[in-house]
């Protein structure tokens, strides 16, 4: 991860995700109202041969994660030295390869009890919802007892960073179980799985573009691995400030945007959800049977975009 597109790449990947759970929690809150509301670890596509492509994109990069930092990024294909041992400047490479695989392993179980669960599987949702917390904590633990340095600039991003990590960590415990009815949380929990994106590409570019190296800082070469440093201390606080300013500005343009996105989301759905509410509550005083009914509420969902599997979701409840 200790390059340019070590950092935009897995960076990418975050903000992707985040902002698919963020449009999907306010289409969501939207469609249901406040008091139906229900988030979940995870979103499936309305599209039946894209319905699980959250899981399979999330697969896909930690696998290339995996395999960049062990197998493709080391000059020699491999991270171990000749006698078998872990090179210190290799650490960092197990480090962040054990963060995606922990992710790995959250998608990969979340896809096999969604894929090939025969019936419904007792707390489901908050078993993955705990998984996703795991990989968020391990994620805190190794950018915390990161092998590389924590001093410079670089250390002042990874500290930030660490900030919305923790956010994600404890949004994500908080949505199990009654949690997982608090719009709030699942609201907060997105953005901050965008923002840990933003944040890793700003660092990516930040760090690792000459031209945007900060006045009085360089880069250095040290034990293979390009860092930067500064000619002094007042060079290395102004930096660090510098970084500070960036952190705040990105924060109040997500702001911005989570509000705006809210208002947008009230604006496109909120009309249109009013009949569709009303057609939901009247079905429910029908019978089970009753096929007509059932048919004028998937025809109106499928006019308006809402998808087959909310009106399944509601009508199974």
């Amino acid at each position: 991860m200790g390059t340019l597109i070590g950092h935009v790449g897995p960076g990418f990947g975050f903000f992707v995700i985040g902002l698919w759970h963020l449009y999907q929690n306010l289409r969501l809150l939207a469609l249901k109202g406040p008091s139906m509301y229900k988030s979940r670890p995870w979103f499936p596509s309305d599209h039946g041969l894209l319905r699980r492509l959250e899981l399979y994109l999330i697969i896909t990069g930690c696998s290339l994660s995996v395999a960049m930092e062990l197998f493709i990024g080391p000059e020699k294909h491999q991270p171990f030295d000749s006698d078998g041992t872990i090179p210190s400047n290799h650490l960092h490479n197990f480090e962040h390869s054990s963060i995606s695989l922990t992710f790995l392993v959250y998608a990969f179980f979340a896809l096999v009890l969604d894929k090939w669960a025969t019936r419904p599987v007792p707390a489901q949702q908050d078993v993955l919802q705990f998984m996703g917390a795991l990989a968020f904590a391990q994620q805190l633990l190794l950018f915390h007892l990161h092998s590389t340095d924590h001093m410079g600039v670089e250390g002042q991003y990874h500290w930030l960073l660490q900030l919305v990590v923790f956010v994600s960590l404890a949004t994500t415990l908080l949505g199990i179980g009654r949690g997982a009815a608090s719009f709030v949380v699942a609201f907060v929990r997105s953005l901050s799985i965008m923002f840990q994106g933003v944040w890793l590409m700003v660092m990516g570019f930040a760090l690792w573009t000459p031209g945007l190296i900060a006045k009085g800082c360089f880069m250095h070469l040290e034990e293979g691995h390009k860092v930067v440093r500064c000619d002094g201390e007042e060079s290395l606080h102004r930096a660090k400030a510098l970084v500070n300013i960036q952190f705040s500005w990105f924060l109040i343009l997500l702001a911005v945007f989570a509000a705006a996105s809210y208002m947008f989301m009230m604006i496109v759905y909120g009309n249109r959800t009013v009949e569709y509410r009303a057609m939901l509550s009247s079905s429910t005083d029908e019978e089970e049977d009753d096929v007509e009914a059932q048919k004028k509420i998937s025809n109106f969902a499928e006019t308006q975009g809402f998808g087959n599997n909310k009106v399944i979701d509601h009508m199974e409840r």
